[in-house]
Order: C-alpha cells, then sequence, then structure tokens
C-alpha cells in the first residue's frame, strides 16, 4: 500500500534532472547532459546523469508509467462506497483486487463517502462491465456502491516541469 517517502537530499542538478524529464520523457542522457550544460551551466558527464536517474528511479523520487493513447483504451473514474457492516472481515481482499487489477491504471484513497478512487482502463465498455460485475460476485459485502464515470478526452496527463522547482522550496522549510 503507502510507501514510506523517498529519503532523498534533492541537490540543484537532481530537480533540473526531474524538471526536464518531465518536459521531454524520452531524452536521452547524453541529451539531457547538453542541455544541463547550456541552460544551467551544471557540467557532469552523461555517465554521472544517467546515474543520478537510475539511484532516484531506485530510491521512488519517481516513477515511471506507459500510459497507452486513450484512442486504445477508455479510462473511467471509479468511487466505492463502503458497506461498513462487513468491512472489517473483507476489506483487504478488495483493496488488494482493485490495486492488483490488470485494469488499475490509479489507486488513491480519499475522505468523504466514497473512499476509495481509481482510475480504470478497459479495451470496451463491456470489459468494463464485466470487471463491475465480477468485483461485486466476489467483493459485494464491502461494498455497498460503485460509482463510475466515463473519462472521455483526456486532455492532460503529465507533470508540469516547474512543479518540481518546489522540492527546492521543500529543503528550505
Amino acid at each position: 500500500m503507502a510507501e514510506d517517502a523517498p529519503d532523498w537530499e534533492f541537490k540543484e542538478r537532481d530537480i533540473v534532472i526531474l524538471r526536464e524529464l518531465a518536459r521531454d520523457p524520452q531524452i536521452s542522457s547524453r541529451e539531457l547532459t547538453d542541455v544541463l550544460d547550456a541552460e544551467y551551466d551544471i557540467d557532469v558527464s552523461h555517465v554521472t546523469v544517467s546515474e543520478s536517474i537510475r539511484k532516484m528511479r531506485d530510491a521512488g523520487v519517481f516513477r515511471e508509467a506507459i500510459i497507452p493513447n486513450e484512442d486504445y483504451f477508455i479510462f473511467g473514474l471509479f468511487e466505492f462506497k463502503f458497506n461498513p457492516e462487513h468491512f472489517a472481515d473483507e476489506w483487504h481482499d478488495a483493496m488488494t483486487y482493485i490495486r492488483d487489477s490488470k485494469n488499475t491504471l490509479l489507486y488513491f484513497l480519499s475522505d468523504g463517502e466514497y473512499q476509495w478512487k481509481s482510475v480504470m482502463m478497459f479495451p470496451s465498455r463491456n470489459a468494463e462491465s464485466r470487471w463491475i460485475h465480477e468485483f461485486y460476485k466476489e467483493h459485494g459485502k464491502v461494498v455497498s456502491n460503485i460509482r463510475n464515470s466515463v473519462m472521455t478526452n483526456v486532455l492532460k496527463f503529465a507533470s508540469e516541469p516547474e512543479l518540481f522547482d518546489t522540492l527546492s522550496e521543500t529543503k528550505r522549510r
């Protein structure tokens, strides 16, 4: 489930690397080395850049995911409302079922009436309907309702490079 926050001491170079990877996830370490030098006056080898990326990835500083184009799959926002009567005995298996489903792209907990939420992807509406049916068969005791919304026209799925500037602000707090 929730992992501990990475134990990472950010250098300015790390923040710039994350910013540039967010701008272009396919950039090579050699190209990134050139950008660091030309735009940020940071002189390091491509081996150092590659090693920094690997260490940050291994430490959990960022995650990588392959997100298919929405023309290939339909995306849905699923919200799960609990049946408190069976929660204590059934919650873990249901949560694991959702988390480990091949259809789950993003799974998170929230407050409010619908406390589990996931962004899921399916090859068709029929496949989505079958998943909901199977979920209710397996875990209907713990969930009193699933609210699902079709996500039409995914217009943005990216981290803005400037967001990483807040990491250096966090260091100063």
